[in-house]
């Protein structure tokens, strides 16, 4: 299991958010931490510890006045630690190059990609033909209903019809190189980690993908290697001292073994 460092960009600021609380309307969120630092310096600070396979994730859409703002702070972070970064947040078929070429290693994309409920295929492959599967990573951001898990978009304010499982999984492999997957209904919130995501999760047998989501002690970190059979990677958000929260950074690069 790696530790996959973030970068939240929402209003031009670094942040840690509470996911389920992320509102286009207004570009409001419950925060639960501002950084007063850029995106330069988490980036600049990763690179030194030489992590790679974060991400960067811009939380404001294209059409929100603070867009450029947070913009300009992922591409600062980009230039200070070119190939150490995925990006994701509005990411399409028109501009997936632009981020790739400002230094990210891999586009992070789902709305684009699921239209209407549904996976669009045909955007799918405009995406692929334009960065390349090896650049691409897919955003399966879910969060539960009675019969499971379901993938949701636009900064995780709408639900698809898409169900989460090994065939979803196995037929979309074939496009990306990776899957990152929040677990959107205890993102920000250091509660726990979605037990019953991580098993399905680490019981496929696939490319790698990393879990996001409800992180808030060393024993959920346990719990998730465990019932990810060491398969799932982690991001810490919220909870990590980086951003005010009681996990130490030093401790839980210790217990992925970076």
């Amino acid at each position: 299991m790696r530790f996959r460092p973030c970068i939240d960009i929402h209003n031009g600021k670094v942040k840690q958010i509470v996911g389920g609380s992320l509102r286009d309307e207004g570009d409001a969120a419950r925060e639960n931490f501002v950084s007063e630092l850029d995106a330069g310096f988490y980036a600049d600070f990763y690179r030194r510890d030489k992590l790679t396979g974060g991400h960067i994730i811009l939380l404001n859409p294209a059409s929100s006045e603070y867009y450029e703002a947070s913009k300009r702070q992922a591409l600062q972070a980009l230039r200070t630690y070119p190939g150490g970064f995925q990006l994701g947040g509005g990411v399409n078929g028109q501009n997936a190059a632009e981020f790739l070429e400002a230094g990210a290693s891999h586009v992070i994309a789902t709305s684009y990609v699921f239209r209407d409920g549904q996976v669009n295929f045909e955007n799918l492959r405009r995406l692929v033909s334009e960065t390349g599967r090896e650049h691409l990573v897919l955003d399966l951001s879910c969060r539960k209903k009675e019969d499971g898990y379901y993938i949701v978009t636009d900064r995780w304010q709408k639900f698809t019809e898409v169900r989460l499982s090994h065939g979803v999984l196995d037929e979309l492999a074939g496009y990306c190189d990776e899957f990152l997957i929040h677990a959107a209904d205890v993102e920000g919130k250091a509660s726990g980690i979605e037990k019953e995501l991580a098993k399905m999760l680490g019981s496929w047998q696939g490319i790698p993908l990393t879990y996001a989501g409800g992180v808030g002690s060393y024993e959920d970190l346990e719990l998730l290697k465990s019932l990810g059979q060491g398969r799932i990677d982690v991001t810490v958000g919220s909870a990590l001292d980086l951003f005010g929260g009681p996990l130490s950074y030093r401790r839980i690069l210790e217990l992925c073994g970076e």
